[in-house]
């Protein structure tokens, strides 16, 4: 059975629906997982004493509102659109020309033009630019919640930031309340999750059947991000594809180099696709013709045991730090090109939190309760720092009341699994 064939017997991909179109025939309430995740993003604001908050990263203006615009533009040519956050108004400021975007969302109170406050748009002018955006900015929060607020920003200018302050305002960092916020998955997020992973499997699978020796990394890479456009996914957030002895280290980006024959080939997808919501799993393939390689066999088989183990000791409840005492310890072999970080957080993109190697958690390590909702990323990357190639393999899980729910399903390679 080839990978296509597995998916197309599988009931419930008959679910997936297209971005935004018709989620009731899905059974997904898209109304109700904007208000919950408004709800969240609210609820940590009001532990941390925010009178208002100021997103401009364009993934957590979709979180809290579930509006999109030029996502990947936004992100790099800030702030072309934001959002101006209180207990009982939300505010969005949107690009020019682009107000009817959010037209019709019940999380949206109200759209005005943004006032770009760069030094693209402005010139030698940014600085007073920024002061007018604060001032206006400052009024406006004046207004809904009163004089010398507390504001959470983010991703702002390092003027535009200062001259908030200079308006009586006291200026924090908006990252703790939405990573928190963001953290913990509703019945129907978990829904868009599964659409999104259902979706970028299959074209991991129409990438694992294109595969042969002659084509190059970038035109096997192009086969994913086609099938994710076509069903209504936004982009790979990374390019993280490579063969031969491009696996080893990890994190080379994906190039022209032409796919050799009885060569690995490790991928780790990153899809923002449907709904928004991040798949993130990873697997490691062999071009053939011939069987894999006894240390092709050995890396992926060891790749293989320190996801499954590390998913093994995962259960609500569980504190970081007893994760990384309890979690796989990388071989001395393996140990410089390890993967940085054992787990992570995983919704709309990579998020809290970070669980480290036991070995790194006394230096970049931090504590936190594994909890019910969270949805987390089992990471491993096998290679040896002297030389050869390297295996990468990744799971997306639930955390649930009583352990876990593995949610990426894209079967793993039984010919690299063989002894």
């Amino acid at each position: 059975m080839t990978v296509l064939d597995w998916h197309g017997a599988r009931s419930d991909l008959s679910g997936i629906t297209l971005l935004d179109q018709a989620p009731e025939s899905a059974g997904i309430d898209l109304r109700q997982v904007r208000l919950y995740r408004l709800g969240r993003v609210r609820a940590e604001m009001a532990k941390r004493e925010i009178d208002a908050l100021i997103l401009s990263d364009s993934v957590n203006i979709r979180y809290a509102t579930g509006t999109r615009n030029m996502q990947i533009f936004s992100s790099r040519n800030q702030p072309a659109r934001y959002l101006l956050l209180t207990a009982a108004r939300s505010i969005l400021f949107e690009f020019t020309g682009c107000l009817h975007l959010a037209h019709g969302f019940e999380t949206v109170d109200e759209v005005r033009p943004s006032s770009t406050a760069s030094f693209v748009a402005a010139g030698p002018a940014v600085a007073e630019s920024e002061r007018a955006w604060a001032v206006e900015i400052a009024d406006l929060i004046g207004s809904l919640v009163g004089p010398k607020a507390t504001v959470g920003v983010e991703r702002l200018n390092a003027g535009s930031a200062i001259a908030l302050s200079a308006e009586g305002l006291r200026v924090v960092d908006a990252q703790e309340p939405v990573e928190m916020a963001r953290c913990i998955k509703s019945v129907e997020e978990m829904k868009c999750v599964r659409a999104s992973l259902r979706a970028t499997e299959i074209g991991v699978g129409k990438l694992r059947d294109a595969i042969r020796p002659g084509l190059t990394e970038n035109e096997l890479w192009s086969v994913l991000h086609q099938s994710i456009i076509a069903q209504n996914g936004d982009y790979c957030e990374t390019r993280l594809l490579n063969s031969g002895a491009r696996t080893n280290p990890w994190f080379q980006e994906t190039g022209p180099k032409v796919i050799g024959p009885n060569e690995l080939i490790a991928l780790d997808t990153d899809v923002v696709g449907c709904h928004g919501y991040y798949s993130d799993f990873s697997r490691t393939f062999h071009s053939g013709p011939d069987r894999p390689s006894t240390k092709q066999r050995e890396l992926y088989r060891v790749a293989h045991e320190q996801v499954h183990h590390n998913m093994g000791v995962l259960r609500p409840g569980m504190t970081f730090r007893e994760y990384s005492e309890a979690a796989w310890d990388v071989p001395e072999r393996y140990w410089e090109h390890r993967y940085y970080l054992s787990a992570h957080g995983c919704g709309m993109t990579g998020e809290y939190p970070y669980l480290y190697h036991k070995a790194d958690y006394s230096k970049a390590g931090y504590d936190g309760v594994i909890e019910p909702g969270m949805t987390l990323c089992v990471e491993s990357f096998i290679g040896e720092s002297q030389s050869g190639e390297g295996v990468k393999l990744e799971q997306q899980v639930l955390i649930t009341e009583t352990g876990i729910e593995v949610l990426s399903a894209f079967p793993f390679e039984e010919d690299l699994l063989a002894a």
